[in-house]
């Protein structure tokens, strides 16, 4: 009889209910993410020479077209000082075969003009006259286009030479330097870089997003975040690039942030904790957290329709 009773006292304990809301979702949810350089490049040289003089080092703050690396490579010069000297050779050869051909053109026009008369010269001279002219002629024009060939030449290896300075692309910071004076360097991407340079005053702050958070992003959306080494500051970002391809590994979609760095507080290779902002302007249907049930095999509320209790699947999210 008490176990009776009991049992009809505890079917008959009062039970509180909540009405189900729908409103649109405005919450935030803590992502992880890294920030990157806007802008990086690995250094190299384009010629092999000896490094004659390194203006930077690491930790450097560098302009644009500011002279990063000179390298000196004294085949080059030995090239030109050729080049060169074979140029004045044939300019010598073609001053000399101007005077020829200022003689031979002379002798043939007085001949041509003393033909005029009979008798006076013979129709051969003329003729040979003519020839000789014409080849004194060929050779000025032979040695005018050595020359250029010469200079051509010169000018080549010159626009060569001045791939010796190594200038920087951008405007940032040098964060790795692997190279000092007199080390003999040449062209390959696939060997150290002599430097490289990051631009840091604008960062990219790389973020996971979940697959089921992806409908939720907005370009142009500011996003706050915090990193470890500025405890209790806030930091914001703007989203500007959205990848729109999920990773099949991790069910994630790479979203990037805008981030202005003008102080260089913050370092590119920071995990910084994102406030990942969820919003979602259709209506959601919301209950009380109390209200979920878990078990290994569903998530589910108690629905009461009509003094009757019913199960209902329901998902998180």
């Amino acid at each position: 009889m008490l176990a009776l009773f009991a049992a009809t006292a505890a079917a008959q304990a009062p039970v509180e209910v909540a009405r189900v809301a729908s409103k649109g979702v405005d919450r935030q949810v803590k992502l992880p993410g890294e920030l990157q350089p806007y802008l990086a490049v690995p250094i190299y040289a384009k010629l092999p020479g000896f490094v004659k003089r390194v203006a930077v080092d690491r930790g450097s703050t560098v302009k644009q077209g500011q002279v990063l690396v000179t390298l000196e490579a004294p085949e080059m010069l030995a090239q030109i000082n050729e080049a060169q000297a074979k140029a004045q050779a044939l300019g010598l050869q073609r001053a000399e075969a101007e005077a020829k051909l200022a003689g031979a053109q002379s002798t043939y026009d007085r001949l041509k003009a003393a033909s005029a008369t009979p008798g006076v010269v013979a129709e051969n001279d003329v003729v040979v006259a003519q020839k000789t002219a014409e080849a004194a002629q060929a050779l000025v024009r032979s040695y005018e286009d050595s020359i250029k060939a010469a200079q051509a030449q010169v000018q080549s290896v010159k626009d060569l030479e001045q791939y010796l300075t190594l200038k920087a692309p951008f405007d940032g910071i040098i964060t790795e330097r692997n190279i000092h004076p007199g080390a003999l360097v040449g062209p390959g991407t696939g060997s150290t870089p002599l430097l490289r340079l990051h631009q840091v005053s604008r960062l990219r702050l790389v973020v996971a997003v979940p697959e089921a958070l992806v409908g939720a992003m907005v370009k142009g959306a500011r996003v706050p975040f915090a990193v470890p080494a500025y405890p209790g500051e806030t930091f914001y970002g703007v989203l500007n690039l959205i990848a729109h391809d999920l990773d099949e590994k991790t069910r994630s979609m790479a979203a990037e942030l805008d981030v202005k760095n003008p102080d260089l507080r913050l370092s590119a290779g920071m995990y910084p904790e994102v406030q990942w902002p969820v919003r979602r302007p259709q209506p959601s249907l919301l209950v009380p957290p109390t209200s979920i049930v878990t078990t290994t095999e569903r998530t589910f509320v108690i629905r009461v329709n009509n003094g009757v209790a019913q199960w209902v699947n329901v998902g998180r999210g």
